[in-house]
């Protein structure tokens, strides 16, 4: 029974501290989430019709099915999505829909289906984050942590992600889709920021020993694109976007090193046991 009690003591002081008040909010979130997937139905018969019955057990089961994904996320993802606070108010405060209604076409099969079935979408929000950081991530980092080491590779990776990226310009020139002098500062400006991500996402990674968190924040990042800064400048509601924007980057940053603790995910995480030297990014 000591030996229990002594095993239990250790791994309590083992959870780095400072994140109790962001698991609190997660599980408020995820039990909002289930009791509003109960709501998304319009309907004027009472909760024990079997219509609505059959309609929550969708809800419910859906939700279910998700939690276990949510949990397996949040924390290597929520860091990157708070770097987009400003987007995502600016959006929120621009997009016709209520809040119900967002849930309510999440929740709606046509909607997958429309999405499953635009090529494009498949590329942007499955296809290319999941073998993008299969490729430039998974297979390149495992090659380059061992003789340049966990920091190294994580600045050294992302430039061949950059430099990958260049194939956009040959499509551009053939089409002549812009100036020559346009086309080339395109490029530019999208190697630093495919570059710069890259670093980000071969930070969890190495961190992490996941690739879920890279490919979630990848799509993610396709989704909203870079953030339209100009607009956010004449927007109606400009002082409070922006101070989201200042507040999601300030949270981004506080955050970084906290959700991505590899004492959370098995210390050394497998990439850092290919170094040679120890490494203060494989160590909490």
């Amino acid at each position: 029974m000591t030996e229990e009690k002594g095993i239990v003591r250790e791994q309590i002081e083992g959870v780095p501290e400072g994140l109790c008040w962001l698991s609190v909010l997660s599980c408020l979130l995820l039990a909002c989430c289930y009791v509003g997937s109960l709501y998304v139905w319009r309907s004027d018969l009472p909760r024990d019709h079997p219509a609505v019955i059959k309609r929550r057990f969708t809800s419910v089961l859906i939700v279910s099915g998700l939690s276990p994904l949510f949990v397996w996320a949040w924390r290597e993802f929520t860091a990157y999505r708070v770097l987009f606070l400003g987007p995502l108010i600016q959006l929120s405060m621009d997009c016709p829909w209520s809040f119900i209604d967002g849930i309510r076409v999440v929740l709606d099969p046509c909607f997958w289906t429309l999405c499953l079935s635009d090529m494009r979408w498949l590329r942007n929000q499955v296809v290319a984050p999941l073998t993008e950081e299969l490729v430039f991530r998974a297979c390149m980092l495992p090659m380059l942590v061992p003789c340049a080491g966990p920091t190294t590779a994580i600045f050294t990776c992302p430039l061949f992600f950059g430099v990958a990226h260049f194939h956009h310009v040959i499509e551009l020139l053939r089409f002549r889709q812009g100036t020559l002098s346009g086309i080339f500062l395109s490029a530019v400006f999208q190697f630093t920021y495919t570059a710069l991500f890259g670093a980000y996402t071969a930070f969890i990674f190495i961190r992490t020993g996941h690739l879920m968190g890279p490919v979630l924040c990848h799509s993610f990042c396709n989704y909203m694109g870079f953030p339209a800064i100009s607009t956010a400048l004449e927007h109606p509601q400009r002082p409070i976007i922006l101070s989201s924007y200042l507040l999601g980057v300030t949270l981004f940053f506080l955050l970084l090193f906290p959700l991505t603790d590899p004492s959370y995910y098995g210390v050394p995480t497998p990439v850092c046991t290919l170094t040679s030297s120890p490494s203060s990014l494989c160590f909490s």
